[in-house]
């Protein structure tokens, strides 16, 4: 029997019956905003995190870089995803790991890739999964930790939008219609 897909609604009522924390999908926002030297303050729902650089490119090394955070993200969610399926299938797996690289290297040293100019990002996912699985199910958890949906978004076409907010762009854009008139 095929289960259905969960919707984020779904997930809040599971959320709700386990007493977790309920998050509102039209607030789920990721604030981050800079302190001293390179550290930045970043509160992710309501998680307080800190990102800063190593001091030799001018941080204080006062927590993980930006570019470790998208490693958490993809590694977390690779092993949450790979926990739901197998516990869903019912699988002995007792845990999954996955350790995480990140690397620039030069598009034309990178075979597989469409890019041949200037560099690109190179993410090198290993897995460990933990527990008495039979080695078909070793290859579906596989093919699975590329399904989570960070690596999906990653994968594919991302649009980012950019705005100025605030008192002060307030006023260039003020300005900018004094000029005009």
């Amino acid at each position: 029997m095929r289960q259905k897909r969960r919707t984020f609604q779904d997930v809040n009522k599971w959320q709700a019956r386990k007493g977790a924390r309920m998050i509102n999908p039209k607030n789920n926002r990721v604030v981050a905003r800079t302190g001293t030297a390179l550290r930045t303050e970043v509160t992710a729902n309501a998680h307080a995190l800190v990102a800063d650089e190593p001091v030799g490119v001018g941080g204080m090394d006062a927590g993980p870089t930006p570019y470790d955070y998208l490693l958490v993200a993809l590694g977390s969610c690779t092993a949450m995803t790979l926990r739901l399926y197998a516990d869903r299938k019912g699988w002995p797996m007792d845990s999954a790991t996955v350790r995480l690289s990140h690397q620039k290297v030069h598009a034309r040293d990178c075979e597989e890739c469409e890019t041949k100019d200037g560099k690109i990002d190179r993410i090198g996912l290993e897995l460990e999964l933990a527990g008495p699985l039979e080695e078909p199910q070793r290859r579906r958890l596989l093919e699975i930790a590329e399904m989570c949906p960070v690596h999906r978004t990653l994968a594919s076409e991302v649009v980012m939008e950019t705005s100025l907010v605030g008192i002060e762009d307030r006023a260039i854009g003020t300005s900018r219609n004094m000029k005009e008139s």
